[in-house]
């Protein structure tokens, strides 16, 4: 039995940048690659799908997180959390 052909990222970039010129179609790009056409298609359609990733921006925002009643419940939850632990533990003085 025949096993499927891996292939490399740089050669599917390769083949998808070259369908998305569109000097040729894809059955050209295909025969010359020696692949199937659906995979040019295939591949020329993730890269278009998946090009504004290279632009979005890695860097962490310090901004709000979008729900803000999400947020106060969790902040209500820790002060909570912290009053129990100060009533529960003694102060180290006589007087409680």
């Amino acid at each position: 039995m025949k096993k499927r052909k891996q292939h490399s990222p740089a050669f599917k970039a390769k083949v998808a940048l070259e369908a998305i010129k569109e000097e040729k179609t894809a059955s050209e790009i295909a025969s010359t690659y020696e692949i199937h056409p659906a995979l040019v298609s295939k591949w020329r359609r993730e890269v278009e799908e998946n090009l504004a990733s290279l632009f979005e921006d890695g860097r962490k925002k310090d901004s709000l997180p979008e729900d803000p009643d999400k947020v106060t419940g969790h902040l209500y939850k820790q002060i909570g959390q912290l009053t129990v632990e100060v009533d529960f533990f003694p102060r180290g003085d006589a007087s409680r």
